[in-house]
């Protein structure tokens, strides 16, 4: 027989238990919506996805909404905005946190003012590829640049848009070896790549997945990746560190945001949310499919790496002299 002291006992140690729960273990509303600032079937929107789908804890109903628009910006203006009570998040690559407050001079939001970082999602290097206007001989980063000193008016490289991480890591190259590359910005990393295989530009600064197939088929050739060790799916082609250029590196990750005044228990439920979504075997196969490294780190380590981030590409920014048209 349980007597009521008994019961009061049994009663008072399941809510201490539950007290105990990781906070991402308990779903806390019905539905959240997951900003995305480009179109469908992108990188960034696939990540998104594959994140709705494995945060069930977080929110019975994840809802993935694009909103494509000023080079991812337009996400971050309405994320600006957005009830600040883990209703809305934003999963954005680093090129609008740490790049664009050095790009644009009235960029409607200040990133570590109006947004408080979550974590990090994922991480990927770039590659560096050329296509059929630059001469089979050329299979070193050192060849490309005498063929672009000798050929000057080729001397072309695209991306997959103005004003981010693959366009300045082009004018890092440019930089360092004295030579004047001409950017090509796109709407995307397929018209680049397009434009490569056709032979309108000389180079690409683009994101793996993009240019992998056509690599493995032998119509572009891949010079140097971008990260601090090779790419595993690329073993065989240097990184631009180890090809003469000691320092030359860049790194674009994704990373998820909430409103600044966001409470911080809500940010470290969402925090915990993500990061065990990390961990299983969907998001995980999903990343690698893409080329990407699963990241994660706290909120704390998220903001020190944007702040280190935003201080490191400021004066390569500046001394671009790169103007944007919006």
């Amino acid at each position: 027989m349980i007597t009521k002291r008994r019961l009061l006992k049994v009663a008072g140690a399941a809510g201490v238990a539950g007290l105990c729960q990781p906070a991402h273990a308990q779903v806390i509303r019905a539905t959240t919506r997951l900003l995305v600032g480009f179109p469908p079937g992108g990188p960034v929107d696939i990540v998104a996805r594959l994140l709705a789908n494995a945060m069930k804890d977080y929110a019975a109903t994840i809802i993935v909404e694009n909103r494509p628009g000023g080079g991812g910006r337009l996400a971050l203006e309405a994320l600006r905005t957005s009830a600040a009570d883990g209703s809305v998040f934003v999963i954005t690559p680093a090129s609008m946190i740490v790049i664009h407050p050095h790009v644009y001079k009235s960029l409607p939001y200040s990133p570590l003012r109006d947004f408080a970082p979550v974590t990090t999602v994922c991480q990927f290097s770039l590659v560096l590829v050329v296509g059929p206007l630059v001469p089979a001989h050329v299979a070193t980063v050192a060849d490309f640049i005498a063929w672009c000193r000798e050929n000057p008016k080729l001397a072309t490289y695209g991306s997959p848009s103005a004003g981010a991480v693959p366009h300045f890591t082009g004018v890092m190259l440019a930089r360092a070896t004295g030579v004047e590359l001409l950017h090509v910005p796109y709407q995307g990393a397929a018209p680049a790549m397009q434009n490569l295989l056709g032979g309108e530009i000389a180079a690409n600064v683009t994101v793996l997945p993009a240019a992998l197939p056509h690599v493995q088929a032998g119509t572009i050739r891949a010079l140097a990746t971008t990260g601090p060790q090779r790419s595993p799916l690329l073993p065989d082609v240097p990184t631009l560190s180890k090809s003469g250029f000691p320092g030359l590196e860049s790194v674009e990750w994704f990373g998820t945001f909430v409103p600044a005044k966001t409470p911080a228990d809500i940010v470290g439920k969402l925090n915990g949310a993500v990061r065990e979504a990390l961990t299983t075997g969907e998001v995980k196969a999903g990343l690698a499919r893409l080329s990407f490294e699963v990241a994660g780190n706290t909120p704390e380590e998220f903001t020190r790496l944007i702040r280190s981030s935003t201080e490191r590409w400021g004066p390569i920014v500046q001394a671009s002299g790169f103007t944007p048209d919006d």
